[in-house]
């Protein structure tokens, strides 16, 4: 005969995980450069559980000059839980700029590194394929002043001349930006500088366009978390 604990255990409900939501604006952003004026945005928009999240991740950067997105991504991603600090990432990515679209899949892991930077590397598979790896880090400077450093990396495996790409030639992103926390930290305007570069073949890619190799920018904008 089945102890009371027992018969207990087997007549309770199992409870369903909590659903978690939430959208998360890393950047949304005007970018003042020597030569155009960017406007840009980061953001992802989640929902799920702890042992499974859907993820819509959107960037991009329109050229306000020339009235064009110079990059505009869209990424649907599945995350699971691979360790107390870190998820693995599977999905697919559509770019759709001013050039040609290109579509991906996408393998990755993303979460907290040792020192508390964030960490989202992933391999973007398709005829084309590149590495991508954005790096992230929040340091309190007060109570309400954050400074974040972030650097994104993007490193082609080949040749893709329709978008400027050379194989090998790395495109980095370096930025920093100071900002203020407002109503519980959920809004956060912040200053900053952005600097953009490209290294070898990519490199030469663009200047036989016409192009520079590298730019910098005075940003201002705000991040936002619902």
């Amino acid at each position: 005969m089945a102890s009371a604990a027992a018969l207990l255990t087997m007549s309770a409900p199992l409870r369903a995980e909590p659903l978690i939501w939430g959208v998360r604006v890393e950047q949304l952003e005007y970018r003042f450069g020597d030569e155009d004026d960017i406007f840009a945005w980061d953001f992802d928009a989640i929902v799920g559980t702890d042992e499974r999240q859907f993820l819509w991740r959107s960037e991009a950067e329109f050229d306000i000059d020339g009235n064009a997105f110079e990059t505009l991504e869209n990424q649907a991603r599945v995350q699971t839980p691979i360790s107390d600090f870190f998820d693995a990432v599977i999905g697919v990515r559509i770019d759709t700029p001013s050039g040609p679209n290109r579509a991906y899949g996408v393998l990755g892991i993303h979460g907290l590194a040792p020192q508390w930077f964030e960490i989202d590397a992933d391999l973007f598979v398709s005829d084309k394929p590149f590495f991508g790896l954005e790096v992230e880090y929040e340091a309190l400077i007060t109570n309400r002043i954050t400074l974040i450093p972030r650097l994104d990396l993007d490193l082609p495996f080949t040749d893709d001349r329709a978008i400027g790409t050379g194989a090998w030639g790395p495109r980095l992103e370096l930025g920093a930006r100071l900002g203020y926390d407002l109503l519980d930290r959920r809004l956060s305007p912040y200053v900053g500088v952005h600097y953009e570069r490209v290294f070898g073949e990519s490199a030469d890619i663009a200047r036989n366009d016409g192009e520079g190799r590298d730019a910098v920018f005075v940003v201002t904008g705000f991040r936002l978390i619902i």
